[in-house]
């Protein structure tokens, strides 16, 4: 029941500090016009990348490792599915930032200023991550509340 709880605790608190990361690389790439702007943008990216991990892990333990109501019960459940349709979509439009970010980072290593003419482009799939997040949680309350459920499955 402990690790239950904790399990659910910790997710729940990673989508907030995903939220909160996403919304600052956000903003922060929004701002990203010379190399010495990127260092907020690297630690809020490091942060998003973080939480996002921690969300996983404890989902995948949630519905897969026996703590919850059980696989058969998550992929039965629609609205599990509908979140991890968001999740895919979430992490394929991470991908773009991602090797984006990781080239900045490898210019800066190399001592050359990075070419920071997608960093609104980055900042616009940040966006739709945070709204995708946000459709992430209404899925995930909706499915603990037994929303999407035919009658007396509950």
């Amino acid at each position: 029941m402990l690790v239950r709880w904790l399990l659910a605790a910790i997710h729940l608190l990673a989508y907030g500090f995903a939220l909160a990361s996403i919304l600052r690389r956000t903003w922060s790439l929004r701002r990203a016009s010379v190399p010495a702007a990127l260092r907020s943008v690297f630690r809020s990216d490091a942060r998003w990348g973080i939480s996002a991990l921690v969300l996983i892990v404890t989902g995948l333990m949630r519905a897969f490792g026996g703590f919850e109501k059980g696989a058969d019960y998550y992929l039965h459940e629609p609205l599990f599915h509908v979140k991890m349709t968001l999740l895919v979509l979430i992490l394929a439009l991470e991908v773009p930032s991602m090797l984006g970010l990781m080239r900045w980072r490898a210019s800066i290593r190399n001592g050359a200023p990075p070419d920071l003419r997608k960093a609104r482009t980055y900042a616009r799939y940040s966006v739709i991550q945070t709204v995708l997040l946000v459709l992430m949680v209404f899925a995930a309350t909706g499915m603990a509340r037994g929303i999407g459920l035919p009658a007396g499955v509950v």
